[in-house]
């Protein structure tokens, strides 16, 4: 009896693994099948950048929850809203772009080594914001001569370096392929959208003007400004949470938008892949693949609309008719050539093919 119990025990053991193996498999295709996936395989992610993302989600949860606890304002807003806007667009850029790099089948050193200097320089640029905040001053603009001031603009001299080692990334994805062919174009489109916004910050302080004059941080200290982040209105009046000017134009909003772009693509391309496993016209990868270009095309135009209307000193919630017109004609070109792309993959596939079906993760055989 006691032999049989051992007998019986050694088998259940043996059996432990593989059906916790067949379990994470079947997680795995599930979510390949429902478009949560948009790869397959495990691959290790980019490892700097993946703490610095995760630091920087808990920046700005941590931010988040100091403002109603902390009276102390900046031109009339939390000291920690920065704080929250760059944790908050950092993690999920961060996150991103590790993601992306533990998928690179060519150069993955080069691309390596340039996400490292990426996240270290993002690092101190988010670190300088941060002790800013806690010190109830201004980051960004502040020409005082003490040396808390001198280390936080030393790190913002290192901001056009880390603007071309995402550059290089972007170029060195050209020319390879990750994932199927959606992904590729969702990772190809993306990068360029992010470099665009990452360029059009540059544009912040040239296309709004130099303007010193003196203002007044959270400790009632006098600080000198130069430069704002206004045209035609360098402080502004800030939009809730984001801060954009409502008052003149603002680069921040073509800013924000290009470099949230490859996160917009990124959610289209999972949204693309839970319809593909419903329905068999999605399935060719092809079709996917179009569906996003003209969704970037798309977004493109929203973009360049908003970097005309910053330039133009036009506030992003006051839009004139000009840029109604570029809004309307992003999204109409974006809109008819993902029509086009469907109704042609729809054509293109036989009927009672099983565009219905819905595709189950495959069963172990026994």
């Amino acid at each position: 009896m006691c032999r049989n119990a051992y007998r019986h025990n050694v088998i259940a053991m043996n059996k432990t693994p593989a059906a916790a193996r067949h379990r994470v498999a079947s997680l795995t295709e599930q979510a390949a099948a429902s478009g949560l996936a948009l790869t397959q395989g495990g691959r290790r992610w980019h490892r700097p950048l993946l703490v610095l993302g995760i630091a920087c989600g808990v920046i700005a949860l941590a931010s988040l929850a100091a403002i109603p606890f902390d009276d102390r304002l900046i031109n009339g807003e939390s000291v920690w809203i920065k704080a929250f806007k760059f944790g908050f667009s950092f993690a999920t850029y961060c996150l991103s772009l590790a993601w992306l790099l533990s998928h690179m089948t060519k150069l993955r050193r080069t691309g390596w080594a340039f996400g490292t200097l990426f996240a270290v320089i993002s690092a101190a640029e988010v670190g300088v914001i941060v002790a800013a905040a806690a010190m109830g001053t201004y980051s960004h603009f502040n020409t005082s001569e003490d040396p808390f001031n001198q280390v936080v603009q030393l790190a913002f001299q290192f901001v056009p370096v880390m603007f071309m080692a995402n550059l290089v990334i972007a170029v060195i994805v050209l020319f390879q392929r990750i994932g199927d062919k959606a992904v590729t174009a969702v990772v190809r489109w993306g990068l360029l959208l992010s470099t665009l916004g990452m360029f059009a910050a540059f544009f912040i302080v040239t296309v709004g003007g130099q303007g010193e004059r003196t203002a007044v941080d959270a400790n009632g200290d006098e600080v000198v400004l130069n430069a704002g982040h206004g045209v035609g209105d360098l402080d502004g009046n800030g939009m809730f949470l984001t801060g954009w000017s409502t008052t003149g134009g603002d680069m921040r909003v073509p800013h924000f938008i290009g470099l949230h772009g490859i996160h917009v693509l990124i959610g289209a391309a999972m949204l693309l892949g839970f319809v593909a496993a419903r329905r068999a016209w999605m399935r060719d990868e092809r079709v996917r693949a179009a569906i996003v270009r003209w969704l970037a095309v798309g977004y493109l135009g929203v973009f360049a609309t908003t970097a005309v209307q910053a330039v133009r000193g036009q506030s992003f919630v006051a839009p004139d008719a000009a840029t109604l017109a570029g809004f309307a004609a992003s999204v109409l070109v974006a809109a008819a050539g993902i029509a086009l792309t469907v109704r042609k993959a729809r054509k293109a596939t036989p009927v009672g093919d099983g565009s219905h079906e819905v595709i189950e993760p495959a069963l172990p055989v026994r």
